[in-house]
C-alpha cells in the first residue's frame, strides 16, 4: 500500500471522512473507475489521468509530450480550434488537457444535459487531433519564446541544475517543456509519437463526481479508454537524487543568490512516508511555523523564505529545499541550513511540535473539498498514487498514529547534513564551489 505522496496531499486528499460515499465501479469491459455519485446538482467532473508525462519523451526530444498536449486545443476531427471551441462552448462543457512530469490529465466538465455532446468533443481531441504544421510552427515558436525567457530565471536555472546533478541519465534530468533546442527540433512525426505514447488504455486511472451513476461512467469509460491503444513505451526505471554532496555555483548577475539544497528523499509508497511527511512540515514544509523559517528568516533575517518538500514522484525521490538571500549571506545561510539538518538529525522536534501539526493537518483535513471538480481530481490522482479506496475514512488515523520516537527514528534516516548538495545561483560572496555545474 502506498502511504501520502507530497503531491496527492496538497492536491487535498482531503475528503471529509464518512461525509461521502466514494464507490469503485467496474464498467461492462472490466475497467475501473472510482465515483462519487451526487445529484443534487445537473453537473458532472470526470478527471483521467495518463501514468508516464514528459518521463515519456525519449533522449534528446525533451518536450515533446508537454507540446503535444498544448497543440490538442489547436482543432480535432472536421473542427479547426475556433470551431472546436464553439462546439465545446455551445454545450458550456470544459475540455482540457494538461501535461505533467509523470502524467497527462484529461479533465472534462458537463452540465447533466449536454454530457454526451461534451463527450464526444472530448474524445475527439484525445483521439483524432489536428497536429497541423501550421499549428505546430506556431505553438513552438511560443514555447521557445517562453522557455528562453524561463533560461533567464534564477529560480529556474537553480531548479534545472538540480535535476541534472541529481538524475543524471534519467528523464528527471530533463525540463518537462523541453529546451528552445530540443522544442525547435520537432517534426510532425515527434508530436505524433509522444500522442501514441501519452495516451494508452493500460495506464489510465479515473475519478468522477457529480450527477452520474455508475452505469453511465463505466460506458462513458469503456467508450474513452477502449479507443486508445495498449502502451509499447516502458516506464523509467525508480531513480533516487545522488548528486552528493558539495556545492555548485552558477554565476549570475544581481544582489541575490538562489540556493536550492536537497539530498536522497524517500518513496512515495515507503511504510515510514507519513512519517517523513509530518516531519517535514514542522521542518520546512508549514510556511512561517516551520523551524526553517523561525531560524533563517525571523531569528537572523537572511531570507524572506525558505521551504522544504518531499519531492517523492512517481520515478524518483529527493528531499528538496530553496530559499534566496543576498550574495553576502549566501555562505552563512548554507551553513545555517546545515545546522538545522543537524538539529534535525539530533532529535530537535518535540511533542509538542508533533501534536500541533497533528492538530492542524487533521482540522484542516475537511476544509480542502470544494466541489465536484476537486473530488474527481482526487478520485484520480488516489488511483495514480496508488491509495486504497478508503483512504479518505484512514488518513486522519494515520496521521494520530505517528508518535514522537517514529519521527525521530525517521529523522536519522532522512536528516544527513553532510549530503546535502547545494545549487547557488548568484555572485556569492565567500563561497567556494566544489562541483562544477553541468553542461547544458
Amino acid at each position: 500500500m502506498r502511504f501520502l505522496s507530497a503531491i496527492a496531499l496538497v492536491l487535498g486528499l482531503s475528503l471529509p471522512a464518512g461525509a461521502i460515499d466514494l464507490q469503485e465501479v467496474t464498467s461492462p469491459e472490466g475497467r475501473t473507475a472510482w465515483l462519487v455519485e451526487e445529484h443534487s446538482i445537473p453537473f458532472v467532473s470526470i478527471e483521467i489521468i495518463f501514468t508516464g508525462g514528459a518521463s515519456l519523451d525519449p533522449a534528446g526530444r525533451a518536450g515533446a509530450v508537454s507540446l503535444m498536449t498544448s497543440l490538442l486545443s489547436e482543432g480535432a476531427g472536421d473542427f479547426d480550434a475556433q470551431g472546436y471551441a464553439a462546439a465545446l462552448e455551445a454545450t458550456a462543457g470544459n475540455v482540457s488537457f494538461e501535461a505533467g512530469r509523470d502524467s497527462v490529465s484529461l479533465t472534462i466538465k458537463a452540465l447533466s444535459e449536454n454530457r454526451d455532446e461534451v463527450i464526444d468533443l472530448a474524445l475527439l481531441a484525445l483521439t483524432e487531433p489536428q497536429f497541423g504544421q501550421m499549428s505546430l510552427d506556431r505553438v513552438r515558436t511560443q514555447t521557445i519564446a517562453v522557455l528562453e525567457r524561463a533560461a533567464q530565471n534564477p529560480d529556474t536555472i537553480a531548479q534545472q541544475t538540480y535535476a541534472r546533478l541529481g538524475y543524471a541519465g534519467h528523464p528527471y534530468a530533463t525540463p518537462t517543456d523541453g529546451t528552445p533546442a530540443t522544442v525547435g527540433s520537432f517534426t510532425l512525426d515527434d508530436i505524433l509519437d509522444a500522442h501514441r505514447a501519452a495516451f494508452t488504455s493500460d495506464r489510465v486511472h479515473v475519478g468522477a463526481a457529480g450527477d452520474i451513476t455508475p452505469e453511465e461512467l463505466g460506458a462513458i469509460v469503456d467508450r474513452i479508454v477502449g479507443a486508445l491503444p495498449e502502451s509499447d513505451r516502458p516506464l523509467p526505471e525508480y531513480h533516487t537524487f545522488d548528486a552528493g554532496p558539495g556545492v555548485t555555483v552558477v554565476p549570475f548577475p544581481g544582489p541575490q543568490s538562489v540556493i536550492q539544497f536537497g539530498l536522497p528523499g524517500i518513496p512515495a509508497d515507503d511504510d515510514d512516508f507519513m512519517e517523513a511527511y509530518l516531519l517535514n512540515e514542522i521542518f520546512g514544509g508549514s510556511g512561517f511555523t516551520s523551524r526553517l523559517m523561525s531560524e533563517i528568516r525571523q531569528a537572523r533575517g537572511l531570507t524572506y523564505g525558505v521551504y522544504t518538500t518531499l519531492a517523492s514522484s512517481q520515478f524518483g525521490d529527493s528531499y528538496v529545499g530553496r530559499m534566496s538571500t543576498g550574495n553576502e549571506n549566501a555562505a552563512a545561510a548554507i551553513e545555517l541550513v546545515r545546522d538545522q539538518f543537524r538539529w534535525l538529525a539530533d532529535g530537535g522536534i518535540t511533542q509538542e511540535d508533533l501534536e500541533r501539526i497533528q492538530t492542524y493537518l487533521t482540522g484542516a483535513y475537511a476544509l480542502r473539498f470544494d466541489g465536484n471538480e476537486s473530488i474527481a481530481r482526487v478520485l484520480a490522482s488516489m488511483q495514480f498514487q496508488g491509495y486504497p479506496l478508503n483512504y479518505v475514512n484512514i488518513r486522519n488515523d494515520l496521521v494520530r498514529a505517528v508518535t514522537l520516537e517514529d519521527i525521530q527514528r525517521v529523522a536519522q534516516r532522512l536528516a544527513q547534513p553532510d549530503q546535502l548538495h547545494f545549487v547557488v545561483v548568484g555572485q556569492p560572496a565567500g563561497l567556494e564551489e566544489d562541483a562544477p555545474a553541468p553542461a547544458e
